[in-house]
């Protein structure tokens, strides 16, 4: 008896093991395509979203705690490359915004939230938003502080903690077989 829950706690953690890799993979794949940072009262976004369309790459708004959608918001033509487009607003007063980019084809590259605080340098916190056609801006909800959220991990970076985890599994599984076995001398 004792031994047979012994098995089917570490099939149950081995499942658990497997269903991890494809859990991380999720939520990179939905994160924005976006960067925003601020430093001191100048906010700065930059993308590789958005292609060069009728002589623009698109356009980009700073929206405030009141103004609900693309339109209401301060706004700035994007200027770049092929490789990286960008665009910045200087003179912004300490507060919460919301950074939208929509490439001149129409397309949403991304949201993402950012804090603006009175002389200090801030990175904004990732918000996963999904690319639309919408010119609105997404929900706001909680910004429960910037935490782990700040940086998207790339997926050979994922893969590796999933392996080194996945190891780790298989190696407390083989420790809890060999343990379960009566000891021969």
């Amino acid at each position: 008896m004792r031994n047979s829950r012994l098995i089917l706690r570490s099939g149950l953690t081995l499942a658990a093991a497997a269903a991890l890799p494809a859990s991380l993979a999720g939520p990179s794949a939905a994160a924005s395509g976006i960067s925003v940072s601020t430093t001191g009262s100048t906010v700065s976004v930059v993308t590789s979203s958005c292609s060069l369309n009728n002589g623009s790459w698109g356009n980009a708004s700073l929206l405030g705690s009141r103004q609900a959608n693309f339109s209401q918001g301060r706004q700035t033509a994007l200027s770049g490359t092929t490789i990286s487009q960008s665009a910045a607003w200087s003179g912004v007063s300490p507060g919460t915004y919301t950074v939208v980019v929509v490439c001149s084809n129409g397309s949403t590259a991304g949201s993402q939230s950012v804090i603006v605080s009175a002389g200090s340098a801030v990175t904004a916190p990732r918000v996963p938003t999904t690319s639309s056609t919408s010119k609105s801006a997404p929900s706001r909800g909680v910004m429960g502080g910037v935490g782990g959220a700040a940086r998207d991990y790339g997926p050979l970076t994922l893969g590796v903690g999933a392996a080194l985890v996945g190891s780790g599994v298989v190696a407390t599984a083989w420790f809890l077989r060999r343990r379960s076995k009566p000891y021969r001398l």
